[in-house]
Parts: C-alpha cells; sequence; structure tokens
C-alpha cells in the first residue's frame, strides 16, 4: 500500500512527467485507433471529399479537445487568467508560457493523425479522386464529363465493376498518393526542423525570463494542488466536529437508548489547532471568497519575522 501512495504521490508532484505520458499514450492510440478503423470511402461524387476530409481532420480535433481536457494544467491556466486582481498580480509572461506548454502537449496527437493519415493515402485518394485532371490520364478519353466525375468518384472501389476494367484506375491512384505520401513527409520534416530549431535557438533568448515562468507556472499548479489538499484536510476535521457535536447534543437520546457514548474529548486532539478557529459556514465561506477575490501576495518575509 505504502508503494502505491508512492507512486501517486509521484505522479501528484510531478504532472508534467504525467502529462507527457499522457500525450505519448494519446499518439499511441492515435496510431491504433487509425490501423484498426476500417476505411471504406461512399465512391459518390458529393461525398467522397466530405468524407475524405472528415476523416482526416475530425478525430484530430476530437483528440485536441480531449488533450486539453486532460492536462490539468488547462484549467489551472484559465482560473489564473480570470481570476481577480486582488493582493496578488497576474503575469501574463506566465499565462502565456502555460498556454503553449498545453497547446504543444495537446497538438502531438493530431499531429500524428494527420501524418498517418497522409502517409497512408487513402483518406486523400478519397476526398480528391474527383479533382483530378482527366486529361492526364489515357483511360479517361472519348468519355463525358458526367461518367469522367463518376469514374474518377468510384476510383477508390476496387472492387466496382467500371473501374475494374478501367486502366489508368492505378495511375490516378499512385498519383494521389504519391501526393500525399509527399505531404505528409513534408509536414513531418517541417515539425522536425522546427523542433531542433525551437531548442538550439532558446539559448538566444533572454533565459531569465523563462526559467522564473517556468518557476511560477509550476509554483502555481502545486499552490492549487496544495490548497485543496489543505480544504479537504480542514472539511473532514469540520465533518468530524459537526458529527461529534451531534452525537454530544443527542446525549439524553443515546442515554434512553443505552448506547455507549464516546469518552470526553476523545478524537479532539490537533483537529483544534488544523480548524484554525474556523467554526462555522459563513467563516469558511467568508475564506474561500477571500482566497478567489484577494490572494495573498507571494511574500513570506513578515511571517517569517513573526
Amino acid at each position: 500500500m505504502d508503494r502505491f501512495r508512492m507512486i501517486f504521490q509521484y505522479f501528484q508532484s510531478n504532472s508534467e512527467s504525467v502529462m507527457n505520458g499522457i500525450c505519448g499514450l494519446l499518439a499511441l492510440a492515435s496510431v491504433k485507433i487509425y490501423t484498426c478503423f476500417d476505411f471504406s470511402c461512399p465512391c459518390l461524387p458529393w461525398y467522397n471529399m466530405a468524407y475524405g476530409l472528415g476523416i482526416m481532420f475530425v478525430p484530430p480535433i476530437t483528440l485536441f479537445v480531449c488533450g486539453l481536457i486532460l492536462n490539468r494544467q488547462s484549467l489551472v491556466m484559465l482560473e489564473e487568467w480570470r481570476r481577480p486582481q486582488g493582493h496578488r498580480k497576474k503575469d501574463l509572461a506566465v499565462i502565456r508560457y502555460m498556454c503553449f506548454s498545453i497547446m504543444q502537449r495537446a497538438m502531438v496527437a493530431p499531429v500524428v493523425w494527420i501524418v498517418v493519415t497522409l502517409l497512408d493515402g487513402k483518406c486523400l485518394i478519397c476526398a480528391f479522386s474527383g479533382s483530378v485532371d482527366p486529361e492526364k490520364f489515357v483511360g479517361f478519353a472519348n468519355i463525358s464529363l458526367v461518367q469522367v466525375q463518376q469514374l474518377l468518384a468510384k476510383l477508390p472501389c476496387k472492387d466496382d465493376e467500371l473501374m475494374r476494367n478501367n486502366t489508368s484506375r492505378k495511375a490516378v491512384s499512385r498519383y494521389l498518393r504519391c501526393w500525399s505520401q509527399a505531404l505528409g513527409w513534408s509536414i513531418l520534416l517541417i515539425l522536425i526542423v522546427a523542433v531542433f530549431l525551437a531548442r538550439w535557438l532558446r539559448p538566444c533568448f533572454n533565459q531569465a525570463t523563462l526559467l522564473q515562468a517556468r518557476h511560477w507556472s509550476n509554483y502555481i499548479d502545486i499552490e492549487q494542488k496544495i490548497f485543496e489538499e489543505t480544504c479537504c484536510e480542514h472539511s473532514r476535521l469540520f465533518a468530524h466536529k459537526c458529527i461529534l457535536h451531534f452525537f454530544k447534543s443527542m446525549r439524553q437520546e443515546i442515554k434512553l437508548h443505552s448506547f455507549s457514548l464516546p469518552r470526553q474529548g476523545e478524537g479532539a486532539e490537533g483537529g483544534e489547532d488544523l480548524l484554525q478557529g474556523i467554526t462555522d459556514q459563513d467563516q469558511v465561506n467568508k475564506l474561500l471568497k477571500m482566497w478567489y477575490y484577494e490572494k495573498p501576495p507571494l511574500d513570506i518575509s513578515q511571517v517569517t519575522q513573526r
């Protein structure tokens, strides 16, 4: 049990490592979902593009939203951005750093999905089969425009009777697949170059500002966790005191029913110190309201002197 508690505390204190792991799992899940997905183009002139582009871009949007939802810092960043000024100033550099970090992690799985679909080529063949210039291929000569559109729309369907005997089907498919793979490799190369330049050009900028933004973004996350843990501990002690007070007030009824009573002061040791004198609901609400509207400044020098 202690090992599980240690592992849980490690993940709770290292949210950045947890989010990197979640982003990796989402990326692997996107590849697995695509490989298990039964892609079947409708092979209709007006539906091919909608279906192909939908498969290419709708799942990445879903994965992006999932990445934002699973990232705990998304809510922390929104709370920091929307909170009142109070006694603590808001640093826009910290909010920008958190936003960039959140977007960067959430974009991993969508980019992997788009690159995989482009390298596979099925989606782009389905979406743009009707946009190919038929004059570049021999098999579409001496055919009316309507028939050409129908043949091109049925291009992804290999088992269709109209496309079985068409000599240009493989040529058009190969042409579109080459464009799709070229686009996929280009996107992948651009991303690798962008990451390389970002890592190598980072020392050229002000490192002190970056360290400050990273430090205070981690502080905001840890402060929120500790505040929630403290509220839970206070709620537990407050509920314990309320229940003891209820049973003490029902002492006569308990005696009539011959129940055994707890000893006077049992379980009260240490409770008063943690309650910090907050003994009713109005005080708790006032405290929470003050925390939200008037967050204390980040200065503990006066407390240290005391």
